[in-house]
C-alpha cells in the first residue's frame, strides 16, 4: 500500500445504530507519509481490520489517535494496543489522545498497557504533532460533553481534515478552512433539541460548506435519522445545490487522497 488513502472501517454513530450495528462502528484507517494510523477505534475495529480486503494487520499500525473518550470512539483501543505490540513483547507505536482519555476517572487506557507503547502524547487544542513523517494539528476544542478535538493532516500538500462530534458554534470553522478533504461526523438528519448541542446535523453542512469552502466533503458517523433519509441521496442533493463534491461514506469505503 504505497499511495495515501483513507479507509472507513465503519460509518455508524449514535447509540441505536452502534448497539444494533446497522452500520459498523469501527474506526478510520489512514495510510500516508509512510505511516499507518487508526483514528477512533470504536466497537468492532479489530474485527473489521481482520475482514478488510486487503487485511489490515495490527502489526503495521504506527499510531492510534482518539478524538475523545466516548465509547463508540475508543472501545477497541486497549485490545488494539495489546495486539499491535504483541502483548508488550514489541514496544512500539504511539497513542495520541486528549488528557481525559489518559488521566482521571474516565481514562480509557488500561494502566498495564501503557508501557507497551513507545509514547503516549496528550492532545491539546490548536497544537501540532508528528508521527514519523506524518504531520497533523488539532482544532479548537469542540462543543461536546467530552474533551474533543478535530484533526487536520498535511498530506502531499493537501489539507485533510476530520471534524468529529460537536455541536455547531461560532469559531468552529477557523480550524477547517480550505480543506481539500473535509470528513464530517454527521450524526443527525435535522436539528434536534438537546442533541444538536452535541452533534452536527445534515442541515448544518450547507453552512459549513459556505464558511469553509472545502474541495470535497465526506459525511460519516451516521445516526438513525440519517440512515432513514438515505445518505447517498442527501449527498447527491447537497452536491448539486452547493457545487461541492459531497460523498456519503459507506462501510469499507476507500478514499484516495491524491490521484
Amino acid at each position: 500500500m504505497s499511495k495515501a488513502c483513507i479507509k472507513f472501517l465503519g460509518t455508524g454513530g449514535a447509540r441505536y445504530v452502534v448497539a444494533k450495528q446497522l452500520r459498523y462502528s469501527a474506526g478510520v484507517f489512514l495510510h500516508a507519509c509512510g505511516q499507518n494510523v487508526l483514528i477512533d477505534p470504536g466497537p468492532g475495529t479489530l474485527v473489521r481490520m481482520a475482514k478488510s480486503r486487503p487485511r489490515i494487520d495490527t502489526g503495521i499500525i504506527d499510531a492510534v489517535i482518539l478524538t475523545h473518550s466516548h465509547i463508540d470512539h475508543v472501545s477497541d483501543v486497549n485490545v488494539l494496543v495489546d495486539a499491535m505490540t504483541e502483548g508488550g513483547e514489541c514496544r512500539r507505536g504511539r497513542l495520541f489522545a486528549p488528557r481525559e482519555c489518559i488521566e482521571g476517572s474516565d481514562a480509557v487506557i488500561y494502566n498495564y498497557l501503557r508501557d507497551f507503547l513507545e509514547e503516549i502524547v496528550v492532545l491539546e487544542e490548536k497544537t501540532s504533532y508528528r508521527t514519523g513523517e506524518l504531520e497533523f494539528s488539532t482544532s479548537i476544542r469542540h462543543r461536546h460533553p467530552a474533551e474533543t478535538y478535530g484533526l487536520i493532516f498535511s498530506i502531499e500538500d493537501k489539507k485533510i481534515s476530520f471534524l468529529p462530534d460537536t455541536g455547531y458554534f461560532e469559531g468552529l470553522a477557523e480550524s477547517y478552512l480550505r480543506s481539500d478533504v473535509l470528513i464530517v461526523n454527521t450524526v443527525l438528519r435535522t436539528f434536534k433539541q438537546g442533541a444538536s448541542e452535541r452533534h452536527l446535523s445534515f442541515d448544518d453542512l450547507e453552512q459549513l460548506i459556505e464558511l469553509l469552502s472545502p474541495a470535497k466533503l465526506v459525511m460519516t458517523h451516521f445516526g438513525m435519522g440519517m440512515l432513514m433519509a438515505k445518505p447517498p441521496k442527501l449527498a447527491e442533493k447537497l452536491s448539486k445545490e452547493s457545487g461541492v463534491e459531497v460523498i456519503a461514506a459507506s462501510d469499507g469505503m476507500r478514499l484516495k487522497i491524491a490521484p
